[in-house]
């Protein structure tokens, strides 16, 4: 009995880490792909403004 939940535990525990570090990644390659547009509407905002 006990064997099973730590086995359950394990898995959990295993997969909750893993979508973790995938949420982390995508939050920092979200927030680098904002300030690259950022940058990108600061430098063409004279041409953007009429």
């Amino acid at each position: 009995m006990n064997e099973k939940i730590y086995k359950t535990m394990s898995a959990t525990g295993v997969s909750s880490l893993i979508l973790g570090i995938i949420t982390a990644i995508a939050g920092v390659v979200t927030g680098v792909l904002m300030i690259i547009n950022g940058a990108r509407l600061l430098k063409r905002k004279s041409e953007i403004l009429l």
